[in-house]
């Protein structure tokens, strides 16, 4: 399985500071992210407000695919109040990777924020980069396959549910998904049925 590789000491914080930005480093109470190479090397850290600025420091996020045996995929619906992307329908669970973490427990940690959802054996599938307008992100992807009943567990899922394959076929490219769900579900349909 794809790990980030963190050093010995803490990673710098990134963006270093210009004269003609000098910034106020650490950020106190922010959320501090690795940047890393895409081998997983960590080479920084930087907040989330930076990591979403514009400057595109590469890091680390998980995202889970829930496949129940009826061949239906778990979706969330992301909340009118995300600052990303908000009210599209999303892969099951998706989120940063925090400085220090290890990929296995953020997505552990993301699920039981976003879902409640613990019990469960993540099959890692794999990485790549994914690229927006305003970031870009080592994207790290994880299937469980069962019949698990899965709710919204706070308030950045709107809504959840499980949809059948032909109902996402029939939704993608009318603005129902995010972009990147679209381009993982191209991606790996293939393979989460396989895992059935």
């Amino acid at each position: 399985m794809f790990e980030l590789i963190y050093p010995f000491d803490p990673a710098p914080l990134l963006p270093l500071p210009t004269a003609e930005k000098p910034g106020i480093y650490p950020r106190v109470g922010s959320e501090m992210l690795p940047v890393v190479e895409e081998n997983g090397l960590v080479i920084g850290q930087a907040s989330r407000k930076d990591i979403h600025s514009g400057l595109k420091l590469l890091h680390p996020v998980v995202h889970l695919h829930i496949l129940n045996r009826s061949s239906e995929l778990f979706l969330q619906k992301r909340s009118m109040s995300k600052d990303l992307l908000p009210g599209m329908w999303d892969t099951a669970v998706g989120g940063h990777v925090d400085y220090g973490e290890l990929l296995e427990a953020a997505l552990y940690r993301e699920a039981s924020e976003e879902l409640g959802f613990t019990a469960f054996n993540p099959v890692y599938l794999k990485t790549y980069v994914w690229e927006s307008s305003t970031e870009r992100e080592l994207v790290n992807v994880f299937a469980a396959v069962g019949d698990f009943r899965i709710h919204a567990a706070n308030d950045e899922v709107s809504d959840c549910r499980y949809w059948p394959l032909e109902e996402i076929f029939s939704s993608l490219g009318k603005g129902v998904f995010t972009p990147n769900f679209e381009h993982e579900f191209a991606t790996f349909k293939d393979t989460l049925t396989a895992l059935l």
